[in-house]
């Protein structure tokens, strides 16, 4: 019989169902972010994320707090049962927290083998096969009473076993552990303090809420040391807000013999590569001149960096370059946001303490409650136990006439008029201990139980008494475990400023500016031996100061940007060479040149900006004075109106202007009066005829005017006068540069 031949499926392409932004963001996203939030990246109060909590809990219950060291794979293989991420990233967390690492003032690993090193970026860690760990003695502090109900339980990921939620730690971890995270839409970044001096803090703030923490914890603590700058007011925002910024900076010692610098702690935010990678691009720009070497000498003694000096080199000078230039200081910006009953909050140091003290003082009474349930079960047995000292031979008795065992508890609690529980007991003592030496001395514990009952009711009643626990806790941890401060304190008022120019050579020297912005630096050797300036074909002289080495330079160009130097930025020349060519040297915008130069030791005096339109705006040198070293200034002068002229002025003086139709016109400086906006777009000065425009402006005493009467006015704005012969353009060659 033939088969039927079966019918072709036919696929009918079903059209995507359109999803709603609103609905994408709160079905996909949302459950993402508040995983990341909630589940990963920001610490709780018992200063853990989930993952180092996972970790070092599987450590505890495979008994790695009193055991040997084992191997590292098999605590990461362990630890998937709870945290399902990945081996690679489990080892990672075990790196961060082993003492080998030195990342944690306190670490919570003890390790053997390479745990590569947090201040160097290329010292790899070796993979967990290697390397072996246990918990450090620390971890005892963090686990104790963790089996007495002292913090919730839940179900893993896979329902197979429970983990806490929470670590039930003895003292505040939250502010010895360095720990940085970045959520989504938040980020935690929350810096080191020393543990003896956070016990010494928490017992203050228990006796006295008003407690200033500045004197008991006056900032923080890294493990890799260096040197706090202690700014008071930056510390106090740190401290009452959870937000801020302070610096460290790096130990050195000198060795003037051999002319060498040793790096011997450096800030926890950098690495011994980016320091060095750092000195080295410095060395090839031409900024840093005074040393010959720089090498990286860590071994397994610790970090070192070596830095060679050239012969006379000042190291206090040259390490103020340093510390100005490089990460050998650097900065670390605290943001505390701790998870606090599963809400993100930015806490300041006295809030974390005080909602650590909330939470320990909980911890205890969850603990008490714990063992005192335990303490009235005992003692209601033994008052049971009490009853048939009476008559144990009763109680023989009636074991031994009761006919079924199930009768045995039923008839006991008729006998001695006790409850199941208490029976029950009776009834499960060996034959061996129903005697009564046995019950004698059991029955000693009820007094002793009764006094422990009467003290743990009175702890559940007192926050004195549970804060005094809280007290001898710390007390003791700071005894056994309490280290030295490795960040040394030094006050910004203790720090020496050193000018880091001191050792930069002061001299004459002559600027020369272009008109297509060919820059030269000058001596005045130079210029006696040969002043013929040489220029490109179409070039000429723009501007000619003369100057010392030292002074600054703001370049105008033609997209109102000023670009800032230092004399010394650029080497000495001769008048037979072009020079620099300034869009390159200065790194300038596609197309920008550059319009006008003005140089100054000391800001006084004003700039002149003249534009087409007939206007004129006086902006005060100062207003170019910049407190950090930045290269390029916006909005430099008004982009109203076309520019026309620029002028540096040390005082008022006399200005001629010139406009398109010959006509000039002479006004004191006065007139224009100083705006302290830079891109202020002045005043009128001339007034101009339709399609007729400024041209320029100069001061008189740079032209030779034959009738300066003429040409004056005591009012602005004003037409001016036609030019006479003799003050043409053509008979005054220096009149236009341009």
């Amino acid at each position: 019989m033939a088969k039927k031949k079966q019918p072709e499926k036919v696929y009918i392409e079903k059209e995507p169902i359109p999803q709603g932004v609103v609905e994408t963001l709160e079905t996909n996203y949302m459950p993402y972010a508040m995983s990341v939030i909630l589940s990963r990246a920001i610490p709780e109060i018992d200063g853990l994320k989930p993952a180092h909590r996972k970790l070092l809990y599987t450590m505890y219950k495979k008994n790695l707090l009193h055991g040997e060291l084992v191997k590292s794979a098999n605590i990461v293989g362990a630890t998937m049962t709870l945290n399902p991420h990945g081996d690679s990233a489990i080892y990672e967390t075990m790196v961060r927290l082993s003492r080998g690492n030195e990342a944690l003032p306190l670490p919570f690993v003890e390790s053997k083998g390479n745990f590569g090193k947090v201040y160097s970026r290329d010292m790899a860690y070796a993979a967990s096969r290697y390397t072996e760990a246990k918990l450090a003695p620390i971890c005892k502090e963090m686990f104790d009473d963790i089996d007495k109900d002292t913090v919730d339980f839940v179900p893993n990921y896979d329902n197979s076993t429970t983990e806490p939620t929470l670590l039930p730690v003895s003292f505040p971890t939250i502010l010895t552990t360095p720990n940085q995270g970045i959520a989504v839409g938040m980020a935690s970044n929350i810096c080191s303090f020393n543990l003896s001096e956070v016990c010494d803090t928490v017992i203050a703030l228990m006796e006295n809420s008003d407690h200033p923490i500045e004197l008991t914890m006056p900032g923080p603590d890294f493990s890799t040391g260096g040197r706090l700058l202690v700014n008071q007011s930056q510390i106090k925002e740190v401290y009452e807000t959870g937000r801020g910024s302070i610096r460290v900076r790096a130990k050195y010692e000198v060795e003037p013999k051999g002319n060498l610098i040793t790096i011997t702690e450096i800030p926890y935010t950098t690495t011994v590569e980016a320091i060095i990678d750092k000195i080295i691009e410095l060395y090839k720009g031409g900024k840093i001149r005074e040393l010959n070497d720089v090498k990286d000498m860590s071994d397994k003694t610790g970090m070192r960096i070596s830095i060679e000096m050239k012969r006379g080199t000042d190291p206090e000078k040259l390490m103020a370059k340093l510390f100005k230039m490089t990460p050998l200081e650097d900065s670390f910006g605290c943001n505390f946001n701790v998870l606090i009953g599963g809400t993100p909050m930015v806490l300041g140091v006295k809030q974390l303490i005080e909602e650590w003290i909330a939470f320990r003082t909980e911890c205890i009474k969850r603990r008490t409650y714990f063992n005192l349930n335990k303490a009235k079960e005992k003692l209601h047995l033994l008052l049971g136990l009490k009853k048939i000292l009476l008559d144990i031979d009763k109680a023989v008795q009636i074991v031994k006439d009761t006919e079924h065992e199930e009768e045995v508890v039923p008839n006991l609690m008729i006998g001695f008029g006790i409850d199941e529980i208490q029976a029950e007991y009776i009834a499960n003592i060996k034959l061996r201990h129903l005697n009564k030496e046995y019950i004698l001395h059991r029955l000693e514990e009820i007094a002793e139980l009764e006094k422990e009952i009467a003290e743990m009711e009175a702890i559940l009643k007192s926050r004195t008494k549970v804060y005094r626990l809280i007290e001898n806790d710390l007390k003791r941890i700071k005894k056994v475990y309490g280290y030295p401060r490795k960040t040394e304190l030094v006050y910004e008022d203790q720090i020496e400023v050193i000018d880091e120019t001191d050792h930069i050579e002061d001299y004459q020297c002559t600027y020369f500016l272009s008109k297509e912005g060919y820059f030269k630096k000058i001596t005045p050797q130079s210029l006696r031996m040969n002043s013929a300036q040489k220029y490109k074909d179409g070039d000429g002289l723009r501007r000619m100061v003369e100057s010392t080495n030292k002074a600054e330079l703001i370049f105008f160009t033609s997209k109102q940007n000023a670009y800032k130097a230092k004399g010394y930025d650029f080497e000495d020349t001769k008048a037979s060479l072009l020079g620099d060519y300034l869009p390159a040297k200065l790194e300038m915008e596609q197309d920008e040149t550059v319009v006008a130069m003005a140089v100054t030791a000391d800001y006084r005096g004003d700039m002149l900006f003249f534009f087409e339109n007939g206007k004129a705006a006086k902006v005060p040198l100062s207003s170019y004075k910049t407190v950090s070293n930045r290269r390029r200034l916006i909005n430099a002068y008004s982009d109203k109106a076309p520019l026309a002229a620029i002028l540096q002025l040390q005082e008022e003086t006399d200005l001629l202007l010139i406009s398109d139709n010959n006509k000039g016109l002479v006004i004191h400086s006065a007139l224009i009066p100083a705006k302290t906006s830079k891109s202020t777009q002045g005043v009128k000065v001339m007034t101009q005829k339709a399609k007729h425009t400024l041209v320029d402006a100069k001061t008189v005493a740079e032209v030779g005017l034959t009738n300066l009467s003429y040409y004056r006015t005591k009012n602005i704005p004003a037409v001016g006068h036609l030019l006479r012969q003799a003050d043409l353009p053509s008979d005054q060659v220096t009149l236009f540069e341009d």
